[in-house]
């Protein structure tokens, strides 16, 4: 229990010589949005993913084998915005390859203004999911979760993807003590999976409430603190913000 907990507080307030630096934090922040955002694309989107790719590829297997509830077009439409911005990710991962700092600080920034779309359209249409609105969020938030998981791959933070869990608890499990395993950082991973939890949780609150503008509006204050914060942080040439950390 000490070790999980003395893990837990230096992934969130990470020692100096740390060489990823604040980006634990600020990752876990991401995957809250995660959270907060796959909530909104399945409770108010039309049961579709926009974040998790896995179940998303499952639905539409589902839904072309006629499943009710579930559109193969709009499955088939989050897939291929998640991949055009897991390219824009790439792309921006190769141009800012030598400053971590830098590379996080434009992709949340961006990620931002894809979610204040969102937010707008919604708030405009007074809260109400037309089909034309439904296929706006989808593409919008999409591609926002494609930047995101894109970036994170090329940060380098293990265990710190911050659109899917499916590896961190594989190796909370297989890398455990009762396994034989060493368990390396598993204060970071179970922190991955609360945060993740986190955001679900808040953004179905808010859902079943009837605040789906609230939510996204969550989601985008957490997005522009980020990337503010990404900012500030990431002034200088820390050692944490060179590629050769990860």
């Amino acid at each position: 229990m000490r070790r999980l907990l003395t893990d837990a507080v230096h992934t969130l307030v990470p020692p100096r010589d740390d060489r990823h630096g604040p980006l634990p934090p600020l990752l876990l922040t991401l995957t809250v949005v995660t959270g907060l955002v796959d909530a909104v694309s399945y409770l108010s989107l039309g049961h579709v993913f926009v974040a998790n790719m896995t179940g998303n590829v499952v639905f539409l297997g589902f839904a072309l084998a006629g499943a009710p509830n579930l559109s193969a077009l709009a499955s088939v439409v989050a897939l291929a915005a998640f991949l055009v911005g897991a390219l824009a990710g790439g792309r921006l991962g190769t141009r800012f390859a030598a400053h971590r700092g830098h590379l996080l600080k434009r992709a949340t920034a961006l990620q931002t203004v894809l979610v204040a779309v969102t937010v707008t359209v919604i708030a405009v249409a007074d809260g109400r999911v037309t089909t034309g609105v439904q296929y706006t969020l989808i593409v919008f938030l999409g591609l926002g979760m494609g930047l995101q998981n894109a970036v994170a791959r090329r940060l380098g933070v293990p265990d710190m993807t911050t659109t899917v869990l499916t590896l961190t608890l594989t190796g909370l499990a297989a890398d455990s003590g009762p396994a034989g395993g060493a368990a390396p950082r598993p204060g970071r991973r179970i922190l991955s999976v609360l945060a993740m939890l986190l955001g679900a949780f808040a953004g179905t609150e808010l859902l079943l409430h009837g605040h789906l503008v609230l939510t996204l509006g969550l989601a985008l204050l957490l997005l522009a603190v980020t990337s503010l914060t990404t900012h500030r942080l990431s002034a200088g040439d820390a050692a944490w913000t060179r590629s050769g950390s990860a």
